[in-house]
Parts: structure tokens; sequence; C-alpha cells
């Protein structure tokens, strides 16, 4: 068979197309979202909330560059995933699985209410919009984009470039424009210094701060998640991530100098939406400008979000954690029900909720996630040496961030112990007794059988053609065939 014909996840995501895939995953809601947590959990200390953005840049790369171990390792969809169930074992993959099975929808979910209020308030002047219209608003949305996930990748890719070149330009406006007027205006500077002598915040906070800078910088796990789309994986994962970060963190550092240049503290976070309230200080007849590159930011990151997400589903159907029907492709391979699956969670989830503690919830958890995965790395280093590692990173730099997120996610604990740090706890339980339950002693319901085939018929999707030829010997060659392991 025609290797261009088989039912398979296609390489054909270049270093360019994966640094705007970077870009557009990373720059979504959070920096428009995070400024005002930030602050919040600084104790509005100027100095301590850039020292926040710098640390979480900082931090970011390095465990980005972590996780492209993982990703040039073993160079498939979902590669975090494979390489914990091979580190650590099934458990812990289906824990960090059972996780992002709610948190995912639920990000998905407050950031289409987000995007929708951004859309709806002009059509409102002067008074806050309807709910009933946010939510349909918010439905349309997500399942116009569902429908855009299961076109392909080619098609998602041509969709990320243009809106990533769109948002990335109204964040320079607002950064150069900030610049101008810190030159410019002596006052700025003023107030700007001013603003470094406020309290220092409780060291229970700064995990806080942290999580919510943190999350601005998220995304960037989506290169590894469709690792098994990327041309010369060895090569372009290293490439784009670092590109890319560098890129967003000098950005962010100018775009929050922007904003605490024409705001005080106090306006950032009495603000419900800082970049509006910023055009409508410097700009406000360009206003639009400003809520367009919203806008286009939050579309482009939820796409994000499916897209790779739907990949950790395909690989977790693949190794035995959910079923099979996961795995299956559709004629754009493109795994179907994945993304339908995502859709209609974050359906349900459509809700108003508090942004800011849903931030604390998927950080805290993810933070775990994260640890789980650096862990899985420094303990494969030792049990498999002679393992084909195309991009290592130097040990000192996994344990470094090991023992960072542990600390995180220690702290909050000891300190000041809150409400969702139960939640994760709760789904910590659930999901180990749902492994032991449906993954341990494989129990199935005679009727799914029947329902997997309806679903398949329906949906027109199939097994993939095949194994992976990317897994296939890479994973277990000697070193003399690196050569060979590395072009794909």
């Amino acid at each position: 068979m025609d290797k261009m014909n088989k039912t398979q996840l296609q390489r054909a995501i270049g270093y360019f197309h994966g640094v705007t895939f970077l870009l557009s995953s990373v720059i979504g809601a959070g920096i428009f979202i995070a400024p005002k947590g930030v602050l919040k959990y600084s104790s509005l200390h100027v100095g301590v909330t850039l020292s926040i953005w710098a640390a979480c840049a900082a931090v970011s790369m390095i465990t980005a560059l972590t996780y492209a171990e993982v990703g040039t390792t073993f160079p498939r969809s979902g590669a975090q995933y494979y390489f914990l169930k091979r580190s650590l074992g099934s458990p812990f993959v289906f824990f960090c699985f059972w996780t992002s099975f709610f948190t995912t929808p639920a990000g998905l979910a407050s950031r289409t209410l987000l995007l929708a209020e951004y859309v709806i308030q002009p059509f409102y002047p002067g008074c806050s919009a309807p709910t009933l219209p946010k939510k349909c608003l918010a439905l349309a949305i997500l399942w116009s984009l569902g429908i855009l996930g299961v076109q392909g990748v080619k098609k998602v890719t041509w969709f990320q470039t243009v809106s990533t070149m769109m948002k990335t330009t109204v964040l320079c406006l607002i950064a150069l424009n900030g610049v101008i007027l810190l030159v410019m205006r002596k006052e700025n500077l003023i107030r700007l210094g001013n603003a470094f002598s406020s309290d220092l915040p409780n060291i229970s906070q700064i995990p806080e701060a942290f999580f919510q800078g943190f999350y601005a910088y998220s995304g960037w796990q989506s290169m590894v998640s469709i690792a098994g789309e990327v041309k010369n994986p060895a090569k372009n994962i290293p490439r784009c991530i670092f590109t890319a970060l560098s890129l967003v963190t000098i950005l962010y550092l100018l775009v929050n100098i922007s904003y605490l240049t024409v705001l005080t503290p106090e306006e950032i976070i009495a603000s419900d939406a800082v970049a509006m309230t910023w055009a409508d200080r410097v700009i406000p007849s360009y206003q639009w400008i400003i809520s367009i590159g919203v806008s286009t930011s939050i579309l482009s990151g939820l796409l994000s979000t499916i897209f790779s997400s739907a990949r950790l589903y395909h690989c977790a159907s693949q190794e035995g954690q959910i079923p099979l029907l996961f795995s299956m492709l559709n004629i754009h391979s493109s795994p179907a029900l994945a993304v339908i699956q995502i859709i209609i969670f974050a359906s349900v989830m459509i809700f108003p909720s508090d942004l800011i503690r849903l931030i604390n919830l998927i950080g805290y958890s993810g933070s775990i996630q994260i640890g789980l995965t650096i862990m899985g790395l420094i303990k494969l280093r030792y049990q498999e040496p002679n393992l084909l590692r195309p991009f290592k990173v130097h040990l000192s730099c996994a344990c470094g961030t090991f023992i960072l997120f542990f600390l995180l996610v220690l702290i909050p604990i000891i300190q000041s112990p809150k409400m969702y740090h139960i939640y994760v706890l709760f789904f910590i339980l659930s999901g180990f007794l749902l492994y032991l339950f449906f993954v341990h002693f494989k129990f199935c319901f005679g009727w799914f059988n029947e329902l997997t085939c309806y679903l398949q018929l329906l949906l027109n999707v199939s097994p993939p053609d095949g194994p992976e030829e990317y897994i296939s010997k890479e994973t277990t060659l000697p070193k003399k065939c690196s050569r060979v392991s590395t072009k794909i």
C-alpha cells in the first residue's frame, strides 16, 4: 500500500509551522488573564510581579526542553504518555490522563466564555451582556472549532499561522506603545518606580502567583503531544521550543511593562479585561483592533488545545488505557471521536466560573503531572542508559525542575491549604480506582462492542494501518543506528 494513502497521522509540521503552532498554543488567554492574578498574589508589588514573570519564563524554557527529550526519544503523538508508561508504569500514566480528562475541558469552557464575552460585549454598550446569548455563542464557537479540529493537521496549521500573525501583531502594538510612553512621559516612569515600594507578599502566595504566570506560558506541551506529526522531530522539536518560548518571553515582559506603565496595579486588579482597559486609556479609537487581537488569540489557543489533547487520547487508546475507538482515524487522519468527546465535555462545563481559582486548580494538577514526567525521565536515565536520545538536557536541569515543582505542590498545602487541594486528591483517588477496575482487571460491558461498531460506522473512522513507523526500532537500536532513527 502507498505510504501516503495509509490511515495514519501524517508528518506535515516543519520548523516554521512548528514555531507558529507553538506560538499559537502558548499565546492564548493567559496573557490577558494572568497579569491580574500575578499582581494579586504578589501583593501588588511590581518588582515581585516582573520577577515572577521572568522566573516563569525560565522555568517554562527548562521544562519544555526537558519535555523535548521525551518527544525526540519517543517521536510519536502523545509521547509523554507512552514515556510515562515505560518509565513509571500504567497507574501513573492513567492518573495523568484522568486529571486532564477534566481539567482540559474545564479550561476550554472558561476560555470560550471569555472569548464570547469579548465578542458579544460591544453589542451591549454600558451594561453587561446577558448570560444566555453568551453561553449560546460559546457553544457555537466550541463546535465550530471541533469541526475544524477533525479536518486534519494541514488545515489546522494553516489557520494557526494566520491567527498567530494577527495576535503577535496586537501584542507587539501593546508592547511598543508601552515602551514609547515609558520613555516619553517622565511621570509614567515615576509612577512605575513608586509601585516597587509595596509590601512584599507572604511566601505562601508565591506558588499561587507562579501558577498564574506559568499558566500564561502553558501550551509548550503541545509540541511533544504532536511529535508524531513533526518532520525530523530530533532536530525540529528542540529548535521550535527554544525559538517560540524566547519570542514569547520577550513579548510577555514588554506587554506587562506596558500594562504597568499605563495602569496602576489597583486598576489592573479591578479590570476584568486588562487589554481593553489599556486600549481605552491609550488608543480608544482603535479599541476594536485590540478586541480582534484578543479574540483571535483565545480562538487559536482553544484550537491548539483541542488538537493536541486529541492526540493524547489517541496515544492513551493505543496503549490500552481507554477504548480502542479513540485511536481510530477519519479520512483526514484525525482522531475524530477524541475531538468530539473533548468538545462534549467542554460544552457541559459552559458556566460562569472564577477564572483565577480555575487557573490555580489547573496549575496545581499540571505541576503534579510535570513532576511525574521529570521523575520518569530521571528514572529512565539510570534504568536504560543506552536508550537512544537524539536530544538530552543536563541532568541537573531535570533534577532542579523536579525539586521546584515538588515545592510548588507542597508549600501551599502546608502554608495555606485550599479546597481545590481536596479536589485534586479526590481526582487522584478516583483515577486509581477506575484504573484498577477497567484497566488492571479489564472489566468490559457486553454491549460495548456493538456500540463501538455503530460509532465506527457513524463517524466513518478506522484503526491506523499497521504500527506507526516512528516507534518501531528507534527506542531500542544501538548508537550505530542513530543516523537512521532520526531521519523520518
